[in-house]
């Protein structure tokens, strides 16, 4: 059933205060929260990315995790608040006393691709949005050198980021610099959401702002080939000491290392296992490659053009929140709008963007479609918009902002991890699968060929961070330290994406330490949980109510929802 009940209105409390006064300094510090939040004012600004700006970031972190030790909790929200924001102002401080900030590059999630990124979130519909739009990118040039100035002092100091992400994040500059790339597109086509032509002076802010933010990245690219490259690390993996933090960092959590590594490698047989017996139901003796041609052939399953790719997401995430919406979820009125869209990027990703804090700007679920693509399957990807979207990420995070009256903004829309968001995503697909949403083989077998790939994405990861030895994989033998070429073997032999696609995992696993994992540990960590609530609970234990209550914490660490859930400890 759908509803519109709130939680009964909740005092707040000094610990609200501390959380609220921290979420205005993220916002002082860095506007790029103002845009993600949907807060008004700063949202054609930049924060101070040069080291005084990461010294001033420490210093406000300093200043209230000390607020937050000196103030008792009032309540068990208050209890929840504290641990998280307690534990992630700490792994902040740890963070920089090991300097890792001074070597945040990579090839998806580092300031190269963030200053970028926040124009996909930047409403467009009058010319006050445009105007906004104009001014950041005036700022872009500013924040960029900030940056630079950054990874000059890492330099310095001898804390680098590898060679690899180095050279594929200035291949990535050139293309946004570039007379087809995404700032002189963004000034080419801009108009209002109404089709009305925007002024000629607030068009001349935004050609003049997007030529120098291209001359920017310009710099940029020569900044990393000529002077960072040469001095760059050539060993891809962090070792264990930094690798631990990551770790602790993308899952809100702390695991051993080495016997997750152990169930990862479990995890790739049971998932292949698996695979194999569905592939026999699509076609006798048939292998999983096999199989994948029958589907992919398929025309029942096949999709043409990005208009009914659209279509097709819209309409199997409508049936999703009615129907699940009338069984195992409360889901309120206010979040049962999920609008699917093609992404402005085309980097064959897909991804979801939270409601505003206020709800006013929806939940969406983004398709890149890379250039030249006009063809999609959908035997892959049912299992993707469950993920992306209803019981996936809109679910989760639509649920947090609608808890308003209980959650503070800081437990609303900036808590939380990986493991926690992902893991979550990752527990949706298995859910419908046990609730037959994917009974179908072709679907079922989408859905095990995305999870076997997280599987072996926790192998790689800790493999090569750690130094692990290798363990081996149908094309290329055991033995030897992870490298790689020993990775990209490894994910080919067991996921079914182009190669070209691969090697960018590859990249993005060893730039982004620890975030891989997050998915298949937090979801592994997500059923653990609901497995020890029915053991503890018996016959009273109930599915829907444990989803209540899980998705009414907002975003935590993953070892604060363990507290909260079970209350093993305070």
């Amino acid at each position: 059933m759908s509803s519109d009940d709130t939680p009964t209105a909740r005092a707040a409390t000094p610990i609200d205060a501390v959380a609220e006064r921290w979420v205005d300094t993220l916002v002082d510090l860095d506007p790029l929260w103002a845009t993600w939040l949907g807060r008004e004012g700063r949202t054609g600004e930049y924060g101070d990315t040069t080291p005084a700006g990461h010294d001033a970031y420490i210093a406000a972190v300093r200043a209230t995790l000390d607020e937050l030790r000196a103030t008792p909790p009032a309540d068990s929200v208050d209890r929840v608040t504290r641990n998280d924001l307690e534990a992630s102002l700490a792994l902040d401080i740890e963070y920089d006393e090991q300097r890792l900030h001074l070597r945040d590059l990579n090839v998806i999630a580092s300031p190269a691709q963030g200053l970028r990124d926040v124009f996909d979130l930047m409403p467009t519909a009058t010319e006050t949005d445009w105007a906004d739009i104009a001014s950041r990118l005036t700022a872009l040039p500013a924040a960029v050198d900030g940056y630079i100035e950054t990874l000059r002092l890492g330099i310095e100091e001898h804390v680098v980021p590898a060679k690899r992400q180095v050279e594929a994040v200035a291949e990535q500059c050139a293309r946004n610099a570039g007379p087809e790339g995404f700032f002189r597109k963004l000034a080419h086509d801009a108009s209002a959401d109404s089709g009305e032509p925007l002024s000629g002076e607030l068009l001349e802010r935004l050609r003049a702002g997007s030529d120098a933010s291209r001359a920017a990245y310009q710099r940029l690219e020569a900044f990393l080939r000529d002077e960072l490259l040469p001095v760059a690390g050539d060993a891809d993996g962090v070792g264990r000491e930094a690798y631990a933090l990551h770790s602790r960092r993308f899952l809100g959590a702390t695991v051993d290392l080495d016997e997750t590594y152990e169930w990862g490698l479990e995890e790739v047989a049971r998932m292949a296992a698996e695979q194999a017996a569905i592939a026999e139901q699509i076609e006798p003796g048939a292998s999983v490659a096999r199989a994948i041609e029958l589907l992919d052939a398929d025309p029942a399953r096949q999709l043409d053009g990005a208009d009914a790719l659209r279509e097709w997401m819209q309409g199997l995430s409508d049936r999703a929140v009615a129907e699940l919406g009338a069984t195992h979820f409360d889901i309120p009125d206010s979040i049962r709008t999920l609008e699917c869209r093609i992404a402005p990027t085309h980097d064959g990703g897909i991804y979801y963007t939270a409601p505003s804090d206020d709800l006013v700007r929806p939940g969406r679920m983004w398709w890149s479609v890379p250039v030249g693509v006009t063809r999609f399957t959908t035997w892959r990807e049912t299992t993707t918009v469950y993920h992306e979207g209803v019981p996936g990420h809109h679910l989760q995070l639509g649920q947090a902002a609608v808890n308003r009256a209980t959650l503070n903004t800081y437990r609303r829309s900036i808590a939380g991890t990986s493991g926690h968001a992902e893991g979550w995503a990752l527990y949706a697909e298995r859910l419908m699968d046990e609730l037959g949403y994917l009974g179908e083989p072709g679907d079922r077998l989408g859905m095990l060929d995305g999870q076997r790939m997280r599987a072996a994405r926790v192998v790689i990861d800790i493999g090569a961070h750690l130094g692990k030895e290798f363990p081996g994989c149908e094309s290329m033998p055991a033995g030897g330290v992870w490298d790689h070429e020993k990775a990209l073997a490894y994910m080919l032999d067991n996921v079914n994406m182009d190669e070209a696609f691969v090697r960018f995992e590859i990249d993005r696993y060893l730039g982004w330490p620890g975030q891989a994992p997050s998915y298949k540990v937090g979801q592994r960590i997500w059923e653990d949980l609901r497995a020890e609530r029915a053991r503890r609970e018996g016959g009273s234990f109930s599915l829907r109510r444990f989803h209540s209550e899980a998705l009414a914490l907002g975003g935590v660490g993953l070892d604060t929802l363990r507290t909260a859930l079970l209350g093993d400890t305070e």
